[in-house]
């Protein structure tokens, strides 16, 4: 939410100053660690808090860091954005179509002015939210985003506040939800200044990317605090539909109510204030509906989760690569139970993690769009060893049958940018971190988190190379060609026929499938689809009877022919009908 004034909480400190146009203002105490003063708040100024004499340094509320995340915050004031978007609602969540972009990478300028000259493409393949990467300020010219310390301020490169604005504005006018993606589990590795004004930190804990956030330690009210105004100033400031919420499985909270609880009850309340419509997803790693499930039941409150399960099941059936924790996946019954249960790990064993693993899903009251699914993400391609995309195996009939299971399939599918043409391009792991012992710590860091997974570990891109980075830039050049315009083109075809999808529940979901003959059939209403993953044909009418009028053949489409029902059922390939 919009803060007019200069109070900051610096509990750490004795004395708190403030450096404004380059005069310095002692400030008073305020209680509970809180430090005011009353020089009146103005417009586009810049500043930075003295601790103890140590400074300046930039608001942990910084709005704009036009120096980067050592320099001085600037004032941004919202209010002052005329925005066009009025009359516009979201799409709910239960028909959507996401498509994830990360903003320095989806053009060649990597802005948010240019991103925003994309949307009629969006539109033509059925997009309803355009989920954005984190786009909070991080050290450096380019990151994927998961290294942002200073989370209220928008990257100056991206465009910064009022650049975001303009992007949010223009796609609702182009009938565009917006989901952005944050992260309150983990700060980044250069620019967090935040221990030293209070206890953002817990230091008795940690995940993988550092000391985890203090959710329930001493000072940790004002810390959660902190994280529910970010989520709520992406809300109303700038006006976002929903967030994405990274990695929850590392938020360390042992109090009484749970952060994602408090969290999303304080969205609701925004919503219900303003008349709209807010979807909070989170990246869990836990298999647990307790995400989505309802406060009044002790769940966390959510809309709904992403479920890796699907991504590996699909991945597996497809490519036939079983290392790290794809080995579980090897089978079309992995694939079936997904579709049917929302998990393949729920209370079963998992050898990658080498324990159980999950919780199941409330088949006969939980609606499926409640799980959103990826063939292809930014982790799921970004975390590889070269970053390499689907089409970099798969031909274009085994991408048709990704793209299928995904669009048509029984949960709210989410696409990653490019994969909707076969982008050829990879998508690295690429940082711009100034410390180059950082930037060396970083790149030895990547290699040794492969060993597990038994890639190769001397093919790693160097994550400092810029070459990393314009590598894993969209080839805009690339839908006009013949083999990727046929690709876009199927797309096209499957978001035409999502509108007539009705909502389920998992009960409401049935598969049949056959092991050794390497079939599978999805029975959702209101179409049957006939998946087949085998070198060799299979009778569409012998495996599915309840098939009725074939809508899509992905072989025949894929190849300009026309849909002949005597040629149903190619080697991979996936037929679409309707439910007789």
């Amino acid at each position: 939410m919009l803060r007019c004034d200069y109070d900051v909480w610096a509990p750490r400190a004795s004395t708190v100053s403030i450096v404004l146009d380059g005069e310095t203002h002692e400030m008073t105490p305020a209680g509970d660690g809180w430090w005011t003063t009353d020089v009146p708040w103005r417009g586009g100024v810049d500043y930075g808090y003295l601790l103890d004499g140590e400074g300046p340094l930039p608001d942990p509320r910084s709005r704009r860091q036009p120096s980067g995340v050592h320099g001085l915050s600037r004032t941004d004031d919202p209010r002052g954005f005329e925005w066009h978007d009025a009359g516009f609602r979201p799409v709910p969540l239960a028909d959507a179509e996401i498509y994830e972009l990360h903003i320095g990478t989806f053009t060649p300028e990597g802005t948010l002015e240019a991103a925003a000259t994309r949307f009629d493409h969006l539109r033509s393949i059925g997009v309803t939210h355009i989920e954005l990467l984190p786009v909070n300020d991080f050290n450096g010219e380019y990151n994927w985003g998961y290294d942002g310390v200073d989370w209220y301020a928008v990257h100056e490169l991206y465009g910064g506040p009022e650049g975001y604005r303009r992007f949010v504005d223009a796609a609702h006018q182009a009938g565009l939800a917006v989901i952005q993606d944050v992260v309150y589990n983990h700060l980044g590795p250069s620019g967090n200044y935040l221990p030293m004004f209070g206890p953002y930190l817990h230091d008795a804990s940690a995940n993988t990317w550092g000391a985890s956030i203090n959710l329930d330690g001493e000072g940790s009210t004002e810390v959660r605090s902190y994280i529910i105004d970010n989520a709520l100033m992406w809300l109303d400031d700038y006006r976002v539909d929903g967030l994405r919420l990274d990695a929850v499985h590392a938020l360390v909270d042992h109090g009484p109510v749970h952060l994602l609880a408090e969290l999303s009850a304080a969205v609701d309340e925004f919503a219900q204030s303003e008349g709209r419509s807010v979807s909070l997803i989170a990246e869990s790693d836990l298999n647990d509906p307790v995400m989505f499930t309802e406060r009044s039941e002790g769940g966390h409150g959510l809309t709904g989760q992403w479920s890796d399960d699907f991504h590996h099941a699909v991945h597996v059936n497809l490519t036939g690569e079983t290392i790290g924790y794809y080995a579980d996946f090897e089978s079309v019954g992995a694939l079936a139970k997904v579709l049917t249960k929302g998990f393949y790990h729920d209370g079963t064993y998992s050898s990658f993690r080498e324990r159980d693993h999950g919780v199941p899903i409330d088949r006969e009251n939980t609606a499926t769009w409640r799980l959103v699914v990826a063939n292809q993400n930014h982790d799921q391609i970004g975390n590889r060893a070269i970053g390499d995309r689907l089409t970099a195996t798969l031909d274009a009939d085994r991408l048709a049958i990704a793209a299928a299971l995904t669009m048509l399939g029984p949960f709210t599918p989410m696409l990653f940018m490019g994969e909707e043409w076969s982008a050829t391009t990879p998508w690295q792991f690429f940082t711009s971190h100034p410390e180059p012992e950082l930037g060396e710590a970083t790149a030895k860091g990547r290699i040794a988190e492969f060993a597990k997974m038994g890639w190769d570990e001397s093919s790693v891109p160097d994550p400092q190379d810029p070459a990393t980075f314009e590598r894993s830039k969209l080839d805009w050049s690339e839908p006009a060609q013949p083999e990727h315009a046929r690709m876009l083109a199927l797309y096209q075809r499957l978001a035409e026929l999502r509108p007539d999808l009705v909502e389920l529940t998992f009960d409401d979901v049935a598969v049949a499938y056959d092991e050794d003959a390497r079939w599978l059939v999805l029975d959702r209403a209101p179409y049957v689809l006939v998946v087949n993953l085998s070198d060799s044909p299979v009778d569409v009418t012998a495996v599915a009877p309840q098939a009725g009028e074939p809508l899509l053949d992905t072989a025949a489409f894929l190849r300009s022919a026309p849909l002949a029902p005597e040629s149903l059922g190619a080697p991979h390939s996936v037929v679409v009908a309707r439910r007789a």
